[in-house]
């Protein structure tokens, strides 16, 4: 089966495609979801956090959320907003944020692919997040959320993506963020052989952000015939992560001074008179009581063969907050939380101030490399530990099911 194929994309109109793409559904809160969609009645938030039209409270997992997600689209629909392409296409999609710009292919990627492993994944899902992906593509008979793959650079592709991109977009704009969407369709038969060729190519392809829509596509693909799920393809060279900090409610029993000790056995701890915004390999900002502290990890006490151990993710886990804190299951553990490098350091130190938690750790990027080198081992990196920016929006091309 290949690898990728077209598929005749569920595109809003270019002149209000604006007021109907929307961030990930994952990526903020009820309240906030709420608060974006006020005064926007096109909002793809009204399908993918469907809650939003029905009372506050509501359990996002309600069978009513997913019937009232159907509705709305079916709306969007009706009204014109979304319409459906005449024929398979692929797509160029470009987000540009200040000098960034990333330039990626919007394909149908082979299920088969994903089970037999040449699409590589490197986190573990969570079963209710899963479930809650499942039926909502079941609701919809639509995939409206893209799995954000990742390629290996690959000159040939890139140029005609390149290429494809120096003719006027068909839809253009910025959103409240600062992103600028770009999206091209490519309809011709002797793109899309290329493309197609091109990927075949390709060993492999990553799974940056969206192992659960991956993993509910595979799911739904047993119980009907969609044997592909919506994916954005990227290459690796040309993303860009941020940091996925942490935060911790409580030191463990221990008193600032005390928890500051007990570090100061595995790290170098100094005062910082700003706020830290590590770089390098085995370095860590801590924010407590009000300061914050550079720690430095002795470069002996680093497993840098070991491509998940070497992780700063797992270097944090395993000498300090597991050790130290108690906390072994950062899944499941309600003690920490996660903070997406996009909320920046004012957003870690203001969680601490608040009160609402002990400590704050922020920590460098995960490099790309690391990345693809844990998928390629058919190992799982540890939960949270890529943020990808700028993030992808929803609505701008769904997958309809057969």
């Amino acid at each position: 089966m290949a690898l990728i194929i077209p598929f005749a994309g569920l595109r809003p109109s270019a002149e209000r495609a604006a007021e109907v793409a929307a961030p990930p559904y994952d990526v903020m809160s009820a309240a906030e979801a709420r608060a974006m969609v006020q005064g926007r009645p096109a909002s793809f938030l009204h399908i993918s956090r469907a809650e939003v039209d029905l009372s506050e409270g509501t359990d996002p997992y309600a069978e009513a959320v997913y019937a009232k997600a159907r509705e709305n689209l079916e709306r969007l629909r009706a009204e014109g907003l979304l319409r459906q392409d005449p024929s398979p296409s692929y797509y160029a999609y470009r987000l540009s944020l200040g000098e960034h710009r990333q330039t990626g292919l919007v394909a149908a990627a082979s299920v088969e692919a994903y089970r037999a492993g040449r699409i590589r994944r490197h986190e573990l899902t969570r079963p209710a997040k899963e479930q809650d992906r499942v039926r909502q593509i079941s609701a919809l008979a639509a995939q409206t959320g893209p799995v954000f793959l990742v390629y290996r650079a690959a000159r040939d592709i890139d140029s005609r993506l390149e290429a494809i991109c120096q003719t006027p977009a068909e839809i253009d704009f910025y959103a409240p963020d600062g992103v600028r969407h770009q999206l091209w369709s490519i309809a011709e038969e002797a793109e899309i052989e290329a493309f197609g060729q091109g990927f075949e190519q390709a060993e492999r392809l990553y799974i940056a952000d969206g192992h659960h829509r991956a993993a509910a596509a595979a799911r739904v693909a047993e119980a009907r015939r969609s044997d592909h799920f919506l994916a954005v393809l990227f290459p690796h060279d040309q993303l860009r992560i941020l940091p996925y900090n942490r935060v911790v409610r409580d030191l463990g029993g221990c008193a600032p001074e005390s928890f500051l000790a007990r570090i100061a056995e595995t790290y170098r701890v100094s005062p910082s008179a700003q706020p830290v915004a590590p770089t390098a390999r085995g370095e860590i900002g801590l924010y407590l009581a009000g300061r914050w502290y550079r720690l430095g990890l002795a470069p002996e006490r680093i497993p840098t063969a070991d491509p998940i151990g070497r992780l700063d993710v797992s270097l944090l886990h395993d000498r300090l907050i597991a050790p130290i804190l108690g906390i072994q299951d950062p899944r499941r553990d309600e003690r920490i939380d996660f903070v997406g490098g996009s909320r920046g350091l004012d957003g870690l130190s203001a969680r601490v101030d608040s009160g609402e938690m002990a400590a704050a750790f922020s920590l460098p990027a995960t490099r790309m490399e690391d990345l693809l080198a844990v998928a390629d081992a058919d190992a799982l990196m540890p939960p949270k530990s890529t943020w990808f920016e700028p993030k992808l929006a929803d609505g701008l091309v769904s997958h309809l099911l057969d």
